[in-house]
Protein backbone atom coordinates (compact mmCIF):
# COMPACT_ATOMS: atom_id res chain seq x y z
CA UNK A 1 0.00 0.00 0.00
CA UNK A 2 1.52 3.37 -0.89
CA UNK A 3 -1.39 5.57 0.14
CA UNK A 4 -4.76 5.70 2.27
CA UNK A 5 -7.56 7.56 2.74
CA UNK A 6 -9.34 8.21 6.22
CA UNK A 7 -13.07 9.37 5.95
CA UNK A 8 -14.62 10.99 8.55
CA UNK A 9 -12.15 13.15 10.95
CA UNK A 10 -13.97 12.78 14.43
CA UNK A 11 -11.90 11.63 17.13
CA UNK A 12 -11.21 8.39 15.63
CA UNK A 13 -10.33 9.15 12.35
CA UNK A 14 -8.17 11.30 13.39
CA UNK A 15 -6.18 8.72 15.39
CA UNK A 16 -6.14 6.70 12.61
CA UNK A 17 -5.25 8.95 10.52
CA UNK A 18 -2.43 9.51 12.99
CA UNK A 19 -1.24 6.24 13.40
CA UNK A 20 -0.81 5.70 9.47
CA UNK A 21 1.64 9.33 8.98
CA UNK A 22 3.49 8.05 11.55
CA UNK A 23 4.34 4.63 9.81
CA UNK A 24 4.90 6.67 7.03
CA UNK A 25 1.73 6.65 4.76
CA UNK A 26 1.16 9.57 2.44
CA UNK A 27 -2.55 10.11 3.93
CA UNK A 28 -5.97 12.56 3.11
CA UNK A 29 -8.25 12.49 5.53
CA UNK A 30 -12.37 13.43 4.21
CA UNK A 31 -14.97 15.19 5.44
CA UNK A 32 -18.13 17.19 4.52
CA UNK A 33 -17.15 20.13 6.51
CA UNK A 34 -14.30 22.26 6.45
CA UNK A 35 -14.38 23.36 9.92
CA UNK A 36 -14.06 19.33 11.16
CA UNK A 37 -11.59 18.80 9.23
CA UNK A 38 -9.45 22.28 11.07
CA UNK A 39 -10.30 20.95 14.22
CA UNK A 40 -8.96 17.19 13.27
CA UNK A 41 -5.83 18.89 11.95
CA UNK A 42 -5.37 20.77 15.54
CA UNK A 43 -5.84 17.59 17.10
CA UNK A 44 -3.01 15.68 15.34
CA UNK A 45 -0.99 18.56 15.59
CA UNK A 46 -1.71 18.45 19.53
CA UNK A 47 -1.60 14.74 20.00
CA UNK A 48 2.51 14.96 18.48
CA UNK A 49 3.12 17.35 20.37
CA UNK A 50 2.20 15.51 23.27
CA UNK A 51 4.37 12.69 22.24
CA UNK A 52 7.48 14.82 21.22
CA UNK A 53 7.23 16.24 25.27
CA UNK A 54 7.04 12.47 26.10
CA UNK A 55 9.58 11.48 24.39
CA UNK A 56 8.02 9.14 22.14
CA UNK A 57 8.51 10.60 18.58
CA UNK A 58 11.19 13.34 17.85
CA UNK A 59 10.40 16.63 16.49
CA UNK A 60 12.09 15.44 13.52
CA UNK A 61 9.53 12.34 13.00
CA UNK A 62 6.30 15.04 13.88
CA UNK A 63 7.75 17.23 11.34
CA UNK A 64 8.30 14.30 8.96
CA UNK A 65 4.62 12.74 9.90
CA UNK A 66 3.03 16.07 9.12
CA UNK A 67 4.16 16.64 5.64
CA UNK A 68 2.18 13.28 4.99
CA UNK A 69 -0.95 14.79 5.95
CA UNK A 70 -3.23 16.64 3.99
CA UNK A 71 -7.14 16.78 3.78
CA UNK A 72 -10.01 17.08 1.11
CA UNK A 73 -13.82 17.70 1.46
CA UNK A 74 -14.35 16.81 -2.51
CA UNK A 75 -15.58 13.34 -2.34
CA UNK A 76 -14.60 12.17 -5.72
CA UNK A 77 -10.91 12.42 -4.60
CA UNK A 78 -11.05 9.38 -2.82
CA UNK A 79 -8.97 7.24 -4.48
CA UNK A 80 -6.22 5.55 -2.37
CA UNK A 81 -4.57 1.94 -2.52
CA UNK A 82 -6.10 1.95 1.13
CA UNK A 83 -9.50 3.81 2.04
CA UNK A 84 -11.17 3.31 5.55
CA UNK A 85 -14.16 4.86 6.48
CA UNK A 86 -14.66 6.32 10.13
CA UNK A 87 -17.89 7.67 10.12
CA UNK A 88 -21.42 7.40 11.51
CA UNK A 89 -22.76 4.30 12.79
CA UNK A 90 -25.47 3.87 10.59
CA UNK A 91 -25.76 1.00 7.90
CA UNK A 92 -27.20 2.82 4.79
CA UNK A 93 -25.05 5.58 5.07
CA UNK A 94 -22.13 3.24 5.00
CA UNK A 95 -23.46 1.28 2.24
CA UNK A 96 -23.79 4.01 -0.12
CA UNK A 97 -20.34 5.07 0.63
CA UNK A 98 -18.89 2.35 -0.32
CA UNK A 99 -20.73 1.90 -3.39
CA UNK A 100 -19.09 5.66 -4.42
CA UNK A 101 -15.92 4.54 -3.62
CA UNK A 102 -16.45 1.55 -6.18
CA UNK A 103 -17.17 3.79 -8.99
CA UNK A 104 -14.04 5.94 -9.10
CA UNK A 105 -11.19 3.62 -7.71
CA UNK A 106 -9.10 0.80 -9.58
CA UNK A 107 -10.14 -2.73 -8.83
CA UNK A 108 -7.27 -2.51 -6.48
CA UNK A 109 -7.73 -0.70 -4.26
CA UNK A 110 -8.93 -2.13 -0.18
CA UNK A 111 -11.98 -0.68 1.34
CA UNK A 112 -12.41 -0.99 4.86
CA UNK A 113 -15.06 0.42 7.66
CA UNK A 114 -13.97 0.82 11.44
CA UNK A 115 -17.51 -0.20 12.52
CA UNK A 116 -17.82 -1.14 16.48
CA UNK A 117 -20.92 -3.57 15.82
CA UNK A 118 -22.33 -3.71 12.52
CA UNK A 119 -21.38 -7.52 10.61
CA UNK A 120 -19.40 -6.31 7.42
CA UNK A 121 -21.78 -8.65 5.40
CA UNK A 122 -24.38 -6.42 5.89
CA UNK A 123 -22.29 -3.70 4.69
CA UNK A 124 -21.30 -5.13 1.51
CA UNK A 125 -24.44 -6.42 0.40
CA UNK A 126 -25.01 -4.44 -2.85
CA UNK A 127 -21.22 -3.75 -3.55
CA UNK A 128 -20.00 -5.08 -7.32
CA UNK A 129 -17.24 -6.40 -5.77
CA UNK A 130 -18.33 -7.43 -1.93
CA UNK A 131 -14.80 -9.39 -1.83
CA UNK A 132 -12.67 -6.12 -1.59
CA UNK A 133 -14.76 -4.80 2.05
CA UNK A 134 -13.06 -5.48 4.95
CA UNK A 135 -13.56 -4.50 8.75
CA UNK A 136 -10.50 -3.14 10.82
CA UNK A 137 -11.41 -1.83 13.92
CA UNK A 138 -9.67 0.31 16.07
CA UNK A 139 -9.87 1.50 19.43
CA UNK A 140 -10.56 4.78 20.65
CA UNK A 141 -7.86 6.99 21.12
CA UNK A 142 -6.58 4.82 17.76
CA UNK A 143 -2.88 6.44 18.13
CA UNK A 144 -2.62 4.81 21.47
CA UNK A 145 -4.51 2.01 22.06
CA UNK A 146 -2.66 -1.20 21.02
CA UNK A 147 -5.26 -3.66 19.78
CA UNK A 148 -7.25 -3.76 16.16
CA UNK A 149 -9.70 -6.50 14.93
CA UNK A 150 -9.61 -7.26 11.24
CA UNK A 151 -12.88 -8.81 10.08
CA UNK A 152 -13.78 -10.95 7.28
CA UNK A 153 -17.47 -10.47 5.73
CA UNK A 154 -18.31 -13.67 4.15
CA UNK A 155 -17.42 -12.30 0.64
CA UNK A 156 -13.94 -10.91 2.10
CA UNK A 157 -11.18 -11.99 -0.34
CA UNK A 158 -8.68 -13.99 2.07
CA UNK A 159 -5.72 -11.72 0.10
CA UNK A 160 -7.87 -8.26 0.71
CA UNK A 161 -8.10 -9.56 4.57
CA UNK A 162 -3.99 -10.22 4.89
CA UNK A 163 -3.11 -6.91 3.19
CA UNK A 164 -5.56 -5.31 5.70
CA UNK A 165 -3.51 -7.62 8.77
CA UNK A 166 -0.63 -6.44 7.74
CA UNK A 167 -0.70 -2.91 7.61
CA UNK A 168 -2.72 -2.76 10.56
CA UNK A 169 0.74 -4.90 12.15
CA UNK A 170 2.97 -2.16 10.07
CA UNK A 171 1.39 0.77 12.29
CA UNK A 172 2.37 -0.86 14.96
CA UNK A 173 -1.04 -2.41 16.45
CA UNK A 174 -1.28 -6.02 17.68
CA UNK A 175 -3.73 -7.09 15.54
CA UNK A 176 -6.32 -10.25 15.60
CA UNK A 177 -8.74 -12.00 13.40
CA UNK A 178 -12.52 -12.15 14.73
CA UNK A 179 -15.50 -13.26 13.00
CA UNK A 180 -18.28 -11.26 11.61
CA UNK A 181 -20.73 -11.34 14.28
CA UNK A 182 -22.54 -7.87 15.99
CA UNK A 183 -19.87 -6.09 18.18
CA UNK A 184 -16.82 -8.54 16.69
CA UNK A 185 -15.11 -9.31 20.19
CA UNK A 186 -14.63 -6.43 21.97
CA UNK A 187 -17.75 -4.19 21.66
CA UNK A 188 -19.42 -7.50 22.39
CA UNK A 189 -17.59 -8.19 25.49
CA UNK A 190 -17.31 -4.43 26.17
CA UNK A 191 -21.01 -3.42 26.18
CA UNK A 192 -22.35 -4.71 29.69
CA UNK A 193 -19.36 -3.21 30.95
CA UNK A 194 -21.05 0.47 29.77
CA UNK A 195 -24.65 -1.33 29.87
CA UNK A 196 -24.25 -2.40 33.74
CA UNK A 197 -22.55 0.57 35.23
CA UNK A 198 -25.62 2.83 33.92
CA UNK A 199 -28.37 0.80 35.43
CA UNK A 200 -26.66 0.91 38.47
CA UNK A 201 -26.77 4.38 38.35
CA UNK A 202 -30.31 4.19 37.21
CA UNK A 203 -30.97 2.26 40.44
CA UNK A 204 -29.16 4.31 42.77
CA UNK A 205 -27.08 1.79 44.23
CA UNK A 206 -23.68 4.03 43.01
CA UNK A 207 -23.01 7.60 42.55
CA UNK A 208 -21.33 7.79 38.57
CA UNK A 209 -17.75 9.12 40.55
CA UNK A 210 -18.11 5.92 42.88
CA UNK A 211 -18.00 3.15 39.63
CA UNK A 212 -15.73 4.69 38.00
CA UNK A 213 -13.33 4.91 41.06
CA UNK A 214 -13.98 1.18 42.22
CA UNK A 215 -13.70 -0.01 38.47
CA UNK A 216 -10.24 1.67 38.09
CA UNK A 217 -9.38 0.42 41.60
CA UNK A 218 -9.55 -2.99 40.42
CA UNK A 219 -7.17 -2.29 37.30
CA UNK A 220 -9.41 -0.82 35.14
CA UNK A 221 -7.49 2.21 33.40
CA UNK A 222 -10.61 4.12 33.27
CA UNK A 223 -13.92 3.21 34.93
CA UNK A 224 -17.23 3.07 31.91
CA UNK A 225 -18.42 6.47 32.20
CA UNK A 226 -14.89 8.44 32.21
CA UNK A 227 -14.48 6.24 29.21
CA UNK A 228 -17.72 7.16 27.53
CA UNK A 229 -17.16 10.84 27.64
CA UNK A 230 -13.70 10.08 26.28
CA UNK A 231 -15.29 7.58 23.61
CA UNK A 232 -18.20 10.45 22.98
CA UNK A 233 -21.74 9.63 25.17
CA UNK A 234 -23.22 9.82 21.38
CA UNK A 235 -20.86 7.65 19.94
CA UNK A 236 -21.29 5.25 22.59
CA UNK A 237 -25.37 5.12 22.64
CA UNK A 238 -24.97 4.76 18.77
CA UNK A 239 -22.95 1.73 19.19
CA UNK A 240 -25.24 -0.08 21.72
CA UNK A 241 -28.27 1.19 20.09
CA UNK A 242 -27.00 -1.08 16.51
CA UNK A 243 -26.55 -4.02 18.73
CA UNK A 244 -29.23 -3.81 20.53
CA UNK A 245 -30.84 -4.03 17.02
CA UNK A 246 -28.83 -6.62 15.65
CA UNK A 247 -29.06 -8.93 18.50
CA UNK A 248 -32.95 -9.15 17.91
CA UNK A 249 -33.33 -6.53 20.94
CA UNK A 250 -31.88 -9.19 23.84
CA UNK A 251 -32.64 -7.02 26.31
CA UNK A 252 -29.37 -7.21 27.79
CA UNK A 253 -28.25 -5.05 25.06
CA UNK A 254 -31.04 -2.63 25.95
CA UNK A 255 -29.80 1.03 25.72
CA UNK A 256 -30.15 3.08 29.13
CA UNK A 257 -32.75 6.48 29.57
CA UNK A 258 -29.88 8.11 31.42
CA UNK A 259 -27.60 7.87 28.12
CA UNK A 260 -29.98 8.81 26.22
CA UNK A 261 -31.00 11.79 27.74
CA UNK A 262 -27.19 13.13 27.77
CA UNK A 263 -26.87 12.70 23.99
CA UNK A 264 -30.67 14.82 23.98
CA UNK A 265 -29.06 17.46 25.93
CA UNK A 266 -25.60 17.42 23.35
CA UNK A 267 -23.75 16.45 26.38
CA UNK A 268 -21.56 14.74 24.59
CA UNK A 269 -18.03 13.96 26.56
CA UNK A 270 -15.02 15.66 26.48
CA UNK A 271 -15.28 16.58 22.67
CA UNK A 272 -18.66 19.11 23.39
CA UNK A 273 -17.21 20.42 26.80
CA UNK A 274 -19.68 18.14 29.11
CA UNK A 275 -20.77 14.67 29.51
CA UNK A 276 -21.55 12.26 32.61
CA UNK A 277 -18.47 14.73 33.96
CA UNK A 278 -18.21 18.79 33.41
CA UNK A 279 -14.79 19.69 31.48
CA UNK A 280 -15.33 22.98 30.60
Amino acid sequence: MKNVIVIGSGVMGSGIAMCSILSGYPTIIYDLKKEALDKAIDYIHKQLNISVEKGKISPEKKEQSLKLLSITENKNELVADFVIEAILENLQIKRELFQHLETINSAESIFATNTSSIPITQIASGLNHPERLVGVHFFNPAHIMKLVEVIKGAATSDEVAEKAFNWSISLGKTTVYAQDAPGFIVNRVARHFYVEALKITEEGVASIPEIDNLMESTGFKMGPFRLMDLIGVDTNYSVTNSMFEQFNYDPKFRPNRIQKQKVDAGHHGKKSGKGFYNYE
